[in-house]
């Protein structure tokens, strides 16, 4: 994880002070990348605590298609990770918890599994990229696509799209995997993105019975937010720990929808203490 490190101080070394639509303000660095290497350790952050049950319910939430926050609540109880944005929704529409089914728009797992087209149509992109895996690996064409134009607006959902698309690439008998982030919370954000894709790559590599490759990272707008810069600095001077390996249960799964909770285990993580900030919203 030194890449996500030098990244955090590259950004407070060589950050612009910007103003943005939280109001807290931000330190910010434009066009990031980062490669994370699978195959030497599932890239988690050790220089604090990474909070590994949300993150995977949050991905597993996803995958669902669901954009309603009751849906990922079930997965995992107390996953917290959307409660501001959706707070944050409902007071845009005058709206109060009682008045409300839970629905935040069509956020993420809405646009990866049922895009709608203009003539009537849902597109289940993860789905057939898993398809084009297998059955055409070398395409250029296998992404998943979140940034959908028509419904990022502040009425359509509780948060656009930060991480907007991933493409697979096949080489060796090894699956990689590229996300662009447009918009990236390096201090809270970035880690859980770090993992969250790498797991996501893990999975589909099991099921289409390729090795995992690379995890590429390419960012926008790379940002620390003001209030987090001190949270920054202690953890640089952390010394970062061994990276842990990530273990799947093998149930069979066949599928992408096959996989639950209970699969996954991070075997031999040791981090830091946790590093507490507050989210901007």
């Amino acid at each position: 994880m030194k890449t996500y490190l030098n990244q955090l101080q590259y950004i407070l070394d060589n950050g612009s002070k910007r103003v943005d639509r939280t109001g807290v303000g931000t330190l910010a660095c434009f066009g990031l990348n980062g490669r994370y290497d699978l195959s030497e350790g599932f890239p988690a952050v050790t220089t604090k605590k990474l909070v590994w049950k949300s993150m995977v319910s949050e991905l597993l939430w996803f995958i669902s298609g669901s954009g309603n926050i009751n849906d990922l609540k079930k997965i995992y109880t107390h996953n917290k990770l959307w409660n501001l944005n959706y707070e944050d929704y409902l007071k845009r529409h005058g709206l109060t918890e009682d008045q409300s089914d839970g629905d935040m728009g069509r956020v993420y797992g809405q646009q990866w599994r049922a895009w709608q087209t203009t003539d009537g149509r849902k597109v289940d992109q993860l789905q057939e990229a898993i398809d084009t895996i297998i059955s055409n690996p070398t395409s250029r064409r296998i992404i998943v696509n979140a940034w959908n134009p028509g419904e990022v607006d502040y009425k359509d959902v509780a948060l656009p799209p930060c991480h907007s698309f991933f493409q697979f690439f096949v080489a060796d008998g090894a699956l990689s995997l590229q996300m662009y982030q447009r918009s990236a919370d390096m201090f809270l954000g970035v880690p859980l993105n770090i993992a969250s894709y790498s797991l996501l790559l893990h999975m589909v590599a099991r099921i289409t019975n390729l090795d995992v490759g690379e995890f590429v990272h390419a960012i926008g707008d790379a940002h620390i937010y003001l209030d987090a810069q001190e949270q920054c600095r202690t953890q640089l001077s952390r010394t970062p720990l061994a990276l842990p390996q990530l273990m799947i249960r093998d149930r069979g799964q066949q599928t992408i929808d096959d996989f639950i909770m209970e699969d996954f285990e991070l075997a031999e993580y040791q981090s830091h203490d946790a590093i507490t900030a507050k989210m901007a919203v």
